[in-house]
């Protein structure tokens, strides 16, 4: 754990297509899950040592001053480059202190994150959603725990993951799962992705939005294609073959897995699409918000 300066918490959105977010936290920079496949990673976020987490000087007071300023109230995304509830939240409670802010200022949350950490400030998340909406997202990529202690070696498992979903639905909180990255020739089994949607919905989760496809691009690529030489040989030469220099690089099988996860999602009642999960978040609240697809 390091410190680095900030100048300000809060940045505003240029559109609020992503969960009806119109503001972007990070008190933190840096994460120690030490996913192999992060796009955070990459030279254009200028994080030289990304797997050390990094606490944001001052950072609740910066958020404290940019609330006040508000002229209404926001709704915050937080987890976007850096996991909220890293394992140094569980002393510094920056997180916690800071949903404690929100919650004064009557604004309202929507939250990423791989750690069940996330169940001990579900008591706030349940204050905040009696005045603004909450979201409360957790990535789950794959329910294999051996594949997933490869892939994300210092998250918790999915079954912790599932577990957090499970305590905060129970609580009447709206909360499911990202389903991304789906990482071609490794997770993007029709078998993979049907699990997880099983195991989401299992456990009452409200909504699942995936990305059938990963990203690849300068440090981040290298390192991926690194840990792949060391974990699954031979296929970094089928991803250079497939994507060779490209960015976006979605899965060969993205038509067949959206087509069968779409009809899985509607058997067991889950929102898929950005729209009604924003919707389904957002609408007690406010409905003269406009909603996006994606």
């Amino acid at each position: 754990m390091e410190q680095t300066p900030a100048k300000h918490i809060l940045t505003r959105n240029k559109s609020t297509a992503w969960f009806g977010t119109d503001h972007t936290m990070n008190l933190y920079r840096g994460c120690s899950h030490g996913c192999i496949y992060c796009d955070s990673r990459s030279e254009c976020y200028g994080d030289e040592t990304f797997n050390t987490v990094k606490e944001k000087s001052g950072a609740l007071e910066l958020l404290r001053n940019e609330l006040r300023r508000k002229i209404r109230p926001a709704f915050i995304g937080m987890g976007s480059m850096s996991d909220p509830y890293n394992p140094f939240e569980k002393e510094l409670q920056l997180t916690r202190r800071a949903l404690m802010l929100i919650h004064a200022y009557e604004c309202g949350v929507a939250v990423c994150t791989k750690s069940d950490l996330i169940l001990r400030d579900a008591d706030l998340y349940t204050d905040i959603r009696q005045r603004a909406p909450v979201i409360c997202k957790l990535t789950v990529t794959t329910v294999d725990e051996g594949l997933a202690a490869i892939l994300e070696p210092g998250a918790p498992s999915p079954s912790a993951r599932l577990k957090a979903i499970a305590g905060l639905s129970q609580s009447g909180i709206f909360a499911g799962a990202v389903l991304m990255p789906v990482l071609p020739f490794l997770t993007d089994s029709v078998e993979n992705v049907l699990a997880v949607v099983d195991a989401v919905a299992d456990v009452g989760g409200r909504f699942i939005y995936p990305a059938f496809g990963m990203t690849l691009r300068d440090r981040q690529k290298a390192y991926y294609y690194q840990q792949l030489d060391q974990s699954f040989p031979g296929l970094r030469q089928r991803y250079e073959k497939q994507y060779g220099e490209r960015y976006e690089c979605p899965s060969p099988r993205a038509r067949e897995l959206w087509a069968a996860f779409s009809r899985r999602c509607k058997e067991r009642g889950v929102f898929y699409e950005m729209r009604r999960i924003v919707s389904a978040a957002k609408g007690p609240y406010d409905t003269q918000l406009t909603f996006f697809d994606m």
